[in-house]
This record gives C-alpha cells, structure tokens and sequence, in this order.
C-alpha cells in the first residue's frame, strides 16, 4: 500500500487502544487528563456510528431505530499521540423528552454537554437540515465552548452539495463526513485536536502507518484450550473488568449506578431500558473497577425485536471481555431456567462468576430461606459459584458484594505449583485410582496447570480415552476440596504421554 505519510486517521478512523495493546496502560493514564468531546445531535443522524469510528470496533450499538443510545459511553481516543476522550449521547428531539426514557435521555446528553470541553454536533446529510437541528444548534451557541460540526453520510463527493445547506445554522465551519466509511475523518479529526490544543506529534514512516491501522484478522478461538492459551498470553492489566448481567429489570443499572455514585445508565421500571453496555471506570474503597451494564437477557425464543437481539448479542460479547460476570437474579422472583443458562454461558466462557441476588429489602426471613434453597436447586450443576443478598436500592451487601467479587477474580488468577499437584494427586490416585481401560490400567504420570484465568490444568497419561468424564469431574472436585477455586470454572485437558513433547 502506498500511501504519503501524514496525520490521518486512516481507512479505519482513528487508533483504537488496541490495536496497540502495549500503549494500553499509557492511553489510559493520558486519557484521564486529556479533553472531552461530547458527540451530540438529533436522533438516527449516525452518532453511535461516528463514536465506533472513533474508538473502534463496535463497541456502541448501531441500528436505524430512533432512541437507540440512551446513556453515555466514553471512550479513548489516540490519535499520532494526541490523546483525547470521547463521549456517544443520546439522540435529543425535544418532543420524545415528554416520556420517562425520552427525558432521561435528555438529562443524560446534558450532563455530557456540561461535562465537556468541546462538541460535536453531528447531522443527516442524507435527510437534510431539520427544525430540531436549528434548535439543538441555537442550544450549542450559548454554551460558549467550541462546536465541530459533523455533516454526516456524505458517502462520496458527489453528494458534497448536500452539505451546503447547514452553512445557515451559523456555523462558520462544517465537516462532510461519512461515519460509515470513514471519508472526511482525517480533515474533522484535524481541526478537533489543533483547537484543542493538543501538540502535534512526528509522523510514522510509511510500513509503521500500515501496520498501525492494519485490521484485527484474527479468529475467534475455536477450543476451549487454546482460548486457555490465550488468557495465559493476556496477563490482566488496568481495572479490574466487572460486566454485570442478568434478565431484564433484575436490577442491573440501579447495581452499576449505586457503585458510580451517578445515573450513569438510564433506569427504568420498563424491561429493556439499557441497550448498549455501558463502560464506567470507579474507585471503590482504593480499588480501581471498570464497570460494564449490560442489556438484559431473555430467553431466544421470546427476542423478536432486532434492537434486542443487537442488544443481547453485545450483551453476551461482554463475557470474553470481562474478568469478573456478575449474575444479578430478583431476588423477590427467584432464579429461573434462564438465570441457569446465563451461568453456563459465563463457565464456558471462562469468567469468574458471582451471583448476586438483588431486592433483598423485598424479602422476609421465611422467604429468604425459601430463596436459599432454590439457588442450590437452580445452580446445582455449579455449587462452586457463590452468592450474596443486596439492595442496590438502599446499598445493602454492596460492600461485601465487591469484597466477593475481588475474592472469585483472585481464585480465577490462582496458580498452583506443579510439585504441590503433584504430591497432591499421588494421593488422589492411590485412594481412588483412574478406571480400568480395555483391560489395562490406566496411569497418571504427572499433573500441571498450564493457564490461569480460568485455572487449567494438564493431565499426562499412558491412556487418555481412559479417563472418563466422570473421572474428569471427580478429578476438579478433588481439585476443588483441596484448593478452593471458588467463584471460577476449571477445566482440566487429559494428554497422551508418548505424544512428542510430553
């Protein structure tokens, strides 16, 4: 690819912080000083779009269904070096801020707004200049801070003409842009740091700028062991990645909002309220967290909405980026077949889990020791999982739910030696040695953990197939009694001895 070398956001947008995971910790801790750029406009103009095209990824979700944002989300933006954040809103029309959800909405793009040191007033080029935009652009002026404003699906230049007529909303600059291609975004991005005086850094050569903004080709991993392999390859860095998830009004944002201090995410008594995760980074008692709130999670058969199933399936995408799921469950409902379902998807994923039960302000002393027992029904196939009471409503048990949730992420990072698991299983074996195979015994030469996150181990034998899967769980069991492992899944990979390397 040939290309001049220049300051330009590339045909992806602007860097993403991974894609270059080294630099990770370093965005962060430039971001946290760095100006903020809240992205404003009327609903369905491609704000959501735009603010993928910024971090990368698709990280807000994106449909042509009006309203579909409805809290804020941040994001970190490096661009050749110059750092700033970025905050997607929801779309404001006055008219739909008569409702609940319209006027939350509302009240959450202006806390973005005032929180700000600049704005980007995103617009529909394709549908034209609205009654609403003149509005929302009458409202930008008065803030006194600097406005970028963003013409949007201006896809090529022969539409640039369609541009022209929001010159009369008074702004003395506009940017043709395509949020879905990319066009136009070195010129916005451009102007957006110089007036925000960020230094301008020296350009890569030619090869660094192609590998910079070389797209993620990688595959998802199809095995449970290599995906093992994986997360021993991702030692955790940064905050502690908590998603919370959970069927819809268990609770989930009111649980998000009481840990941020703030409504960050919009709450409802109306299902569904949250569509997109919301990603907030807290200090809780000297403890750094990134918080995600994930879209509530019906069964499949009863999604019909293509807004919902959008939103489950980031909902569900958040468990391969999360440390720590936390199921939250209703308490006055108790769990359900679907709350079992959700615990499974988090074991096989890998994650530590923590259920959390929450509305115990609802429950008296006989229906708490009902509750008990239905969780030991329900989650009978994962005792390991534990569980606390709260009330995110009045704060009761938050304390000790984020003392558990450290406990289960530290069980989830543990490693045991492999001359201790050794010594251990000599035990193990000689008290219920493995089942006869074809006639021959089958043997353990030796035992490793060969991953963390979650704990993996390595089983050498003379005969694999020999090792039933009953076998196999009483092995975790044992695994399990000795050394805990409570709050994290186990997986254990039986191998052949006389294979090379062994």
């Amino acid at each position: 690819m040939s290309r001049k070398p220049r300051a330009t956001a590339g045909k992806t947008g602007v860097r993403q912080t991974a894609a270059v995971p080294k630099a990770s910790a370093e965005l962060a801790a430039a971001a946290s000083k760095a100006p903020l750029v809240a992205v404003v406009g009327r609903p369905n103009v491609g704000k959501s779009t735009l603010f993928n095209r910024f971090v990368g990824g698709r990280p807000a979700l994106v449909h042509d269904t009006p309203g579909l944002t409805r809290d804020r989300r941040y994001g970190d933006v490096e661009y050749f070096g110059r750092v700033f954040r970025i905050v997607d809103t929801g779309g404001l029309d006055p008219d739909a801020a008569r409702d609940v959800i319209g006027a939350g909405i509302h009240r959450q793009a202006h806390r973005a707004l005032a929180e700000a040191d600049a704005i980007l007033f995103v617009l529909d080029g394709a549908a034209g200049l609205t009654s609403v935009d003149v509005g929302l652009a009458k409202t930008l002026r008065t803030l006194g801070k600097p406005v970028f404003v963003a013409v949007n699906k201006i896809d090529s230049p022969k539409r640039d003409n369609l541009a022209s007529e929001f010159f009369g909303l008074g702004f003395e600059h506009l940017w043709p842009v395509s949020a879905a291609h990319g066009r136009g975004m070195d010129d916005l991005v451009d102007a957006m740091t110089e007036a925000l005086g960020l230094t301008s850094p020296i350009e890569p050569e030619v090869d660094e700028f192609d590998e910079l903004f070389a797209p993620d080709v990688g595959e998802a991993l199809p095995s449970d062991e290599q995906r093992a392999a994986e997360d021993l390859r991702r030692a955790p860095t940064g905050p502690l990645r908590v998603a919370f998830i959970g069927k819809p009004n268990a609770g989930k944002s009111s649980l998000a909002n009481r840990l941020i201090g703030e409504e960050r995410s919009l709450v409802h008594d109306q299902p569904g309220t949250t569509t997109d995760p919301v990603d907030t980074e807290i200090n809780f008692l000297g403890r750094a967290y990134t918080i995600v709130d994930t879209a509530g999670i019906r069964r499949k058969a009863r999604i019909e909405e293509d807004v919902e199933k959008l939103s489950v399936t980031l909902a569900i995408s958040q468990l391969e980026r999360a440390d720590v799921a936390v199921l939250v469950i209703d308490a006055s409902l108790g769990p359900s077949e679907q709350d079992a379902r959700l615990a499974g998807m988090v074991a096989d994923a890998g994650r530590a889990l923590l259920i959390v039960c929450n509305k115990s302000d609802l429950l008296d002393a006989t229906a708490a020791g009902e509750l008990a027992q239905k969780m030991k029904d329900n989650f009978h196939f994962m005792s390991w999982a534990p569980y606390v009471l709260i009330s995110a409503a009045r704060g009761d048990g938050v304390d000790k739910m984020m003392d558990a949730v450290d406990r289960v992420s530290a069980q989830h990072r543990s490693r045991i030696s492999t001359s201790e698991l050794n010594k251990f299983f000599a035990e193990v074996c000689e008290v219920t040695p493995p089942p006869i195979y074809r006639g021959q015994g089958v043997r353990i030469y030796y035992i490793t953990q060969g991953a963390v996150r979650p704990p993996t181990f390595v089983v050498w034998a003379n005969q694999p197939k020999g090792i039933s899967p009953s076998y196999k769980r009483f092995l975790m069991n044992q695994l399990r009694e000795r050394y805990g492992f409570r709050g994290t899944p186990l997986r254990v990979f039986i191998r052949n001895k006389s294979q090379p390397g062994a």
